[in-house]
Parts: structure tokens; C-alpha cells; sequence
């Protein structure tokens, strides 16, 4: 129990890390006047969970450690953005294509109208 613990600690700690140092590697190259950092982070996200699914599901090499280490630890750290997708494409795999459709469309949608009152409810404080 406590490695499932220690792996998922690890795993995040080294995914923020990445990401904060990667993503600023990136705004120093391409500026910040469009987010390639977030952008650059978001798809390295999905190739390396896209990978990791396989290795896990299908390749069955990653132990239950290994991907919460590599899965759930580092690439949630990395990048929620990267589940997200996993998650789409499960549905997509499940055949639930228009529940995959619904996900994106309210995670982005909504995700906007809440981001959009978080700053309206934090202006009017």
C-alpha cells in the first residue's frame, strides 16, 4: 500500500516539476503572446499517456506501480489535460462516441463558463 502511495507522490512531484521547467523552456523560445507552453505540455501529455495505456492495457509490461507512477502520478501532475484525453478515448473505445463528444464539449465549454464566474465572483469581492 504505501509504494502505491510513495509511486503516486514521486510521479507528481517529478510531473510538476517537468512541466513548470518545460513549459518555461518553451515561453522563452516562442514568447508568451500564444500559450505553447501549456500547448507544447498538453500534447507531450497525451503521446506519453497514449503510450503508457498501451503499455498498460494491451503490452501489460507496466506493473500497477509503475502506472501509478507513470499514469496517474506524472502525467497528472504533468498535465490533468492528458487524462482527459485517455478518458475521451475510452469512451471513443467503449463505443460511446457521443458520450466522448459530450465530454469534450462540456469540459471546454463549461470549463470556460466556470473559469469566466471564478473571475466574476473573485471581481465583485
Amino acid at each position: 500500500m504505501m509504494t502505491k502511495w510513495f509511486n503516486l507522490i514521486a510521479g507528481g512531484i517529478v510531473g510538476t516539476i517537468t512541466r513548470y521547467v518545460l513549459s518555461g523552456l518553451i515561453y522563452q523560445i516562442g514568447g508568451t503572446n500564444f500559450p505553447y507552453g501549456t500547448l507544447v505540455v498538453n500534447l507531450i501529455g497525451c503521446l506519453l499517456i497514449g503510450f503508457f495505456s498501451v503499455l498498460s492495457e494491451e503490452r501489460f509490461v507496466l506493473s500497477l506501480n509503475t502506472r501509478m507512477l507513470l499514469m496517474v502520478g506524472f502525467c497528472g501532475a504533468f498535465t490533468t489535460f492528458s487524462t482527459f484525453m485517455l478518458e475521451t478515448a475510452n469512451l471513443v473505445k467503449d463505443g460511446e462516441n457521443f458520450r466522448a463528444l459530450i465530454n469534450i464539449s462540456a469540459s471546454v465549454l463549461l470549463g470556460y463558463l466556470c473559469f469566466r464566474f471564478g473571475v466574476f465572483l473573485a471581481e465583485i469581492i
